[in-house]
């Protein structure tokens, strides 16, 4: 099945960097690895050449405490654009496995609510996250699935997210960051973390809100960021945006072979620009203050 896959990955790497080019944007990384955006690929193609593998992609999502309100909108949107004909298995972990709404699944596709603590700081959901998808992963979706993708739950589908997000290791361009210079990216700065980034190094900066691949792949970017987590933890330091930042860190050494343009993660509080000409996937626009509890 693998060198299956990695066919299949390789074809549509090369269907994505030799489609018609976007002269407004940059759609190829230093490293040839495709940017995914509008124009840039047939759907029907690249649908065509995964089907028939019948693979399962697991989707995780964390609706703990307060964000528990988003998690219908998340999935109702979900069934209407994500993957839409492929099998998929949510996992959501969260602290009220009684409250997770019943919602229309289409078939091959299910959803397993798994409980996890509620915290008494929102910080420490995102710094634990690693660890409960790591664990999960060895557990049940390393049987279960070849594709693994990570999603916040405060989110929602607005067009396709279909088979072009598939790759081997793939990360999201953060919608306030893609068009800035390095030096302006909000890596963690402070030699002390793990998660450090020098004012000289750096290519992208990647929202944690959306990044997937291979399920082996991620397991790797999980177990490698829950380590430097621990590590910053002993040191009583935490990275300036937690998990993210260790995520960035991570794919600065371990360069992803596929990005999603900010179609993928948009933000609704953001205006519109002229080159985002689809919003697939957008961030919700809420009050932090009122949904975390510290």
């Amino acid at each position: 099945m693998f060198r299956k896959l990695k066919k299949k990955i390789d074809q549509l790497r090369f269907l994505i960097a030799s489609s018609p080019r976007r002269r407004d944007v940059l759609t190829v990384t230093p490293w040839l690895a495709p940017i995914v955006w509008e124009g840039t690929f047939d759907p029907l193609i690249i649908d065509g050449i995964y089907k028939p593998l019948n693979v399962t992609i697991a989707t995780t999502v964390f609706a703990v405490g307060k964000y528990m309100r988003f998690l219908k909108g998340f999935l109702e949107s979900a069934e209407k654009h994500y993957l839409v004909g492929f099998r998929v298995h949510y996992y959501v972990f969260t602290d009220q496995p009684g409250e997770v709404p019943q919602v229309s699944l289409a078939p091959g596709r299910n959803l397993t609510a798994l409980r996890v603590p509620k915290f008494d700081r929102w910080q420490e959901i995102s710094l634990r996250r690693m660890e409960i998808i790591r664990k999960t992963i060895e557990e049940q979706i390393r049987r279960e699935a070849q594709y693994i993708y990570c999603l916040d739950v405060d989110m929602f589908f607005h067009d396709r997210v279909g088979a072009e997000v598939l790759g081997e290791l793939v990360a999201a361009l953060h919608p306030w960051f893609y068009y800035f210079n390095r030096d302006q990216f909000t890596y963690e700065r402070r030699p002390a973390s793990t998660a450090y980034v020098p004012l000289d190094q750096g290519d992208f900066y990647y929202q944690a809100a959306v990044f997937g691949g291979l399920v082996d792949e991620v397991y790797r970017l999980v177990k490698t960021c829950e380590e430097n987590l621990l590590v910053d933890k002993r040191n009583n330091i935490e990275a300036a945006w937690q998990e993210e930042s260790h995520l960035n860190k991570y794919l600065i050494r371990h360069k992803p072979t596929k990005l999603l343009s900010p179609e993928y993660i948009w933000d609704d509080k953001r205006q519109h620009v002229n080159e985002i000409k689809v919003i697939r996937f957008s961030t919700l626009y809420k009050n932090l203050a009122e949904v975390r509890d510290n």
